[in-house]
């Protein structure tokens, strides 16, 4: 009785064993199934973060050469943005990265009344020209001024200027501009025909002189030329 009792414990315990070996290799199977999950989530998450980065590179601003950018500014501002921003060049010393800041004006001999006078014009009021290499920082320090709504480009994307959109707005050549048109009435004011009016038929910009048509005869109309400050609209 007692051998048999014995055999059946021995069976009890092979039988535990074998359990336990089931056990074990099922923990395991579970760690070995864990380990594989986590490396693959590493790996997943170093892939997310080497496109992130590829991303993030792509989208920072980063130039090595000056080159001319436009900056929109509200109207009448231009002046005021130019001096704001030369001042953070000089309280950041970054005089190397942005060289300079331009209105764009156009010299202007303005006639009135027969006297010339001369005079700066805007010649594309609400922008302001900024040579600079771009980068990160020098992008903020425009955008970030007082009175600037940002550059000119795709979605305010600073985009360089090309060499003939910035002939333009270089000045260039002097502008003559004048109080008068043809067809207008005029009186002559120097000698010999002073006080005569005329009507102005053509306008000789780089002689600077007007041709009037006068009816001074009596044999009908005559045309003589006069210089532009020689004359004065008849008001």
């Amino acid at each position: 009785m007692s051998d048999t009792s014995n055999i059946m414990d021995f069976s009890s315990v092979e039988d535990l064993l074998a359990d336990s070996a089931e056990e074990e290799q099922a923990a395991d199977d579970s760690t070995v199934s864990e380990a594989a999950e986590q490396e693959d989530s590493y790996s997943f998450a170093e892939e997310v973060a080497s496109v992130s980065k590829s991303v993030s590179d792509e989208d920072t601003l980063v130039d090595t050469e000056p080159k001319w950018y436009c900056a929109h500014t509200y109207s009448g501002y231009e002046n005021k943005v130019k001096t704001n921003i030369e001042k953070m060049i000089a309280n950041r010393h970054l005089e190397n990265q942005i060289l300079e800041v331009r209105v764009p004006l156009q010299e202007v001999r303005e006639l009135k009344n027969g006297v010339f006078r001369q005079v700066q014009k805007k010649i594309f009021p609400g922008y302001v020209l900024v040579h600079m290499i771009m980068n990160d920082d020098t992008w903020r320090i425009v955008r970030n001024t007082r009175g600037v709504t940002g550059f000119v480009g795709p979605d305010s994307k600073a985009v360089p200027l090309t060499e003939e959109e910035l002939m333009p707005l270089t000045g260039g050549k002097e502008e003559i501009e004048l109080d008068f048109e043809v067809g207008d009435l005029v009186v002559v004011t120097c000698d010999p025909w002073k006080d005569e009016k005329g009507v102005v038929s053509a306008i000789d910009m780089d002689r600077e002189v007007v041709r009037l048509t006068m009816d001074m005869f009596r044999s009908g109309p005559s045309e003589v030329e006069v210089g532009f400050t020689d004359i004065r609209k008849k008001m």
